[in-house]
């Protein structure tokens, strides 16, 4: 019994361990040290246990139970030092797995940075899901379009009063020269990366079949890239 409460310990030790500040500490003792005090701590407890009679009369049990303790203190403390490579692997299965638009966030630090993963689509263009005043749209990631260009429908959505705009902003199109509405969108959200106050165009109806994340809101940014299958997105 006492082996399993042991065992327990050591499973919200490394838990803790693993879900360390963003200074690399637990309670303020540096996270490697910190698993080397619970593996010393485990081994302490069950030696101690070993001394008060658990193991009186078997010595060969008392050995196998070291011998797993140090294994998993072993496991442990290899993990630790593999961390990143753990976190960097699960980030990749994962960014396989979604389904594009979707974004994964890869990268947070304390300074507030952050980066997200947006994976292409099956046609070869990326799109963004994206939180816009509000609501949820899907807006094409467009490095030729100079601002964020709203179809009618999810300007709507967005909360912006189509009927009150006055369409004469020159654009150019795949079908020629069409005509949208300067607005300037409150807040765009993708993957948690948040841009306030962005210049837009609302297109006139029927111009458009797919919302565009432009240059107004890229440029806002730390950085973008382009690397296979995945465009990263940094605040």
């Amino acid at each position: 019994m006492r082996f399993w409460i042991l065992l327990g310990i050591m499973g919200v030790a490394i838990v803790v361990a693993f879900s360390a500040g963003v200074d690399g500490s637990v309670a303020g003792i540096e996270t490697g040290r910190f698993m080397s005090l619970v593996v010393l701590g485990m081994l302490s407890a069950l030696i101690g246990f070993g001394l008060l009679g658990e193991y009186r009369g078997r010595i060969s049990t008392a050995a196998r139970d070291a011998l797993i303790w140090l294994g998993l203190g072993f496991v442990l403390v290899l993990g630790y030092s593999f961390r990143d490579d753990f976190r960097s692997l699960a980030q990749r299965v994962t960014g396989e797995l979604m389904p594009p638009g979707e974004s994964i966030s890869v990268d947070n630090n304390a300074a507030g940075e952050r980066a997200v993963r947006i994976r292409r689509r099956p046609d070869g263009h990326f799109v963004a899901r994206g939180d816009v005043n509000g609501a949820n749209l899907v807006m094409l990631v467009d490095t030729g379009a100079s601002t964020v260009v709203l179809k009618p429908s999810d300007a709507k959505a967005a909360g912006i009063d189509v009927d009150g705009l006055v369409f004469t902003v020159p654009v150019r199109t795949a079908n020629g020269t069409a005509y949208a509405a300067a607005v300037r969108i409150k807040r765009i959200n993708v993957g948690g990366i948040v841009i306030e106050g962005v210049e837009g165009l609302v297109a006139k109806p029927g111009a458009l079949s797919e919302s565009l994340l432009g240059m107004s809101f890229l440029t806002r940014l730390r950085s973008y890239e382009f690397s296979g299958d995945f465009l990263t997105l940094r605040s």
